[in-house]
C-alpha cells in the first residue's frame, strides 16, 4: 500500500535544516554518485569530537532519539530515505531538543559519499525490510555489497548491531557477514531488550505478536 505523501513535506522539511542533510542525487547511477566526496563536517555539526554512531534505516526516529537522551556523549546520525517517515523523526528531535544526533536523507548506497573513511564506531541496522524474494536479494541492507559499504565507513574495530523478527533473514545476514569477511561477535535467536539498548516501535509490535527477535553483533 502507498503511502499518502504528509501535508507540507518539503515546508516541514526546511524547518528542521539544522538537523538534516538531503542528498542531492542528481546521478541517478548511484555507484558513480557515491564516488564524490561529500562528507559531513561531524565535528562541525556536533561541536566535539564524541565518537560517531550511525543507524541506518532510523523509521520514526524512536530508537535513535531515546539512544541519543541516553548517550550524551555519543553523536548519532540517522539515515532514512523515505522522507515522508524521516520527517517524523526530524520533527521528535526537534521538539525534544536533542542536540547529539543528526539526520541523513539518503540511500544506504551512497553513504560512503557523506562519511569519511574509518569514522564511525557503530552501525545499527533495526528491522531492515527482509525482502524475502530471491529476486531482491542484493537489496537487502546485509547483503555483501551493502556489508562493504559499511566496513569502509567503520574504524578498525568498529561493529554492526543488528535485530531483525526474520529468521530467515537471520541466517542470510549470519553467511553474508562471513563472506564480507566481518568477525561475529555474538548472536542471539531470543533477543530481549536489555540496558544499554532501546526498544524500537518494530520490536514491541512483534514481541506483542509472540515473535522472535534475532541480534547479530559483527565486528570489523
Amino acid at each position: 500500500m502507498r503511502m499518502h505523501k504528509k501535508s507540507r513535506l518539503e515546508e516541514r522539511i526546511e524547518a528542521c535544516g539544522n538537523l538534516v542533510t538531503v542528498a542531492d542525487l542528481s546521478d541517478k547511477n548511484m555507484k558513480r554518485a557515491a564516488l564524490t566526496p561529500e562528507y559531513l563536517d561531524i565535528n562541525g555539526i556536533f561541536g566535539n569530537d564524541n565518537p560517531l554512531h550511525i543507524e541506518v534505516g532510523c523509521g520514526k526516529g524512536k530508537f535513535v532519539c531515546e539512544m541519543a537522551k541516553a548517550n550524551p556523549d555519543i553523536n548519532f546520525v540517522a539515515v532514512e530515505k523515505i522522507s515522508n517517515v524521516l520527517i517524523e523523526a526530524l520533527e521528535r528531535a526537534k521538539d525534544e531538543n536533542i542536540k547529539n544526533v543528526y539526520f541523513l536523507n539518503c540511500a544506504a548506497e551512497v553513504l560512503q559519499k557523506y562519511f569519511k573513511p574509518g569514522s564511525a564506531k557503530l552501525i545499527y541496522l533495526n528491522f531492515s525490510n527482509p525482502l524475502p524474494k530471491e529476486g531482491y536479494k542484493k537489496q537487502r541492507l546485509t547483503h555483501p555489497r551493502f556489508l562493504g559499504i559499511y566496513k569502509g565507513l567503520l574504524s578498525a574495530d568498529g561493529k554492526i548491531i543488528q535485530k531483525t523478527d526474520d529468521y530467515d533473514f537471520y541466517l542470510f545476514s549470519l553467511e553474508s557477514y562471513k563472506e564480507a569477511g566481518f568477525k561475529i561477535l555474538e548472536t542471539n535467536k531470543n533477543y530481549l531488550c536489555g540496558e544499554g539498548d532501546v526498544e524500537t516501535e518494530h520490536e514491541k509490535k512483534f514481541k506483542q505478536a509472540g515473535k522472535r527477535i534475532y541480534r547479530i553483533i559483527a565486528e570489523v
